[in-house]
């Protein structure tokens, strides 16, 4: 599943709002609400592979609350000028909210065979790499590339599958 911030907002080039989502998936996994099998946090979006009894209505819940958290410390940080981008593109029947945050969707593609879930891995682990970030899959901090090579990761994933 793949999540974007509203017109491609670079967002989580900032450490504290990428870690905002960081504790909402680990949140998640604590409460048994979903299990996280990959995960990488790029600047302006980000790709996950999960299950969950309800994957979209857990999906629903991250994303609002991700994105109550991270409007509300960008006004703590006096963030106006994004705030004003996020208000833009608040979509117009959006009537309950000033802000959106994530654009609409989430993309979602089920993952029918081990192939496929290799292959999903390797693509979200590699997405740094092929953006010219890093070197290695392993050297991007908001991945879970990490947990797969037996290092420690920044939160805990599911390796088995």
């Amino acid at each position: 599943m793949t999540s974007t911030v509203v017109e491609w907002i670079p967002l989580f080039g900032s450490p504290p709002l990428a870690q905002i989502v960081l504790d909402s998936l680990s949140f998640m996994q604590e409460k048994k609400r979903l299990t996280l099998y990959a995960y990488v946090i790029m600047e302006n979006h980000m790709h996950i592979i999960a299950e969950a009894g309800n994957l979209s209505s857990e999906i629903a819940d991250l994303k609002s609350y991700t994105a109550r958290r991270i409007i509300d410390t960008l006004k703590e940080d006096n963030r106006l000028r994004t705030l004003e981008r996020l208000e833009d593109a608040k979509l117009s029947h959006k009537k309950d909210r000033t802000y959106q945050l994530w654009q609409e969707g989430s993309h979602p593609e089920e993952i029918i065979s081990a192939d496929m879930m290799k292959q999903k891995i390797e693509y979200i682990h590699n997405n740094p790499v092929k953006r010219g970030y890093v070197d290695q899959p392993t050297d991007w901090r908001y991945s879970s590339a990490r947990n797969y090579e037996g290092l420690l990761g920044l939160i805990h994933v599911t390796t088995e599958w």
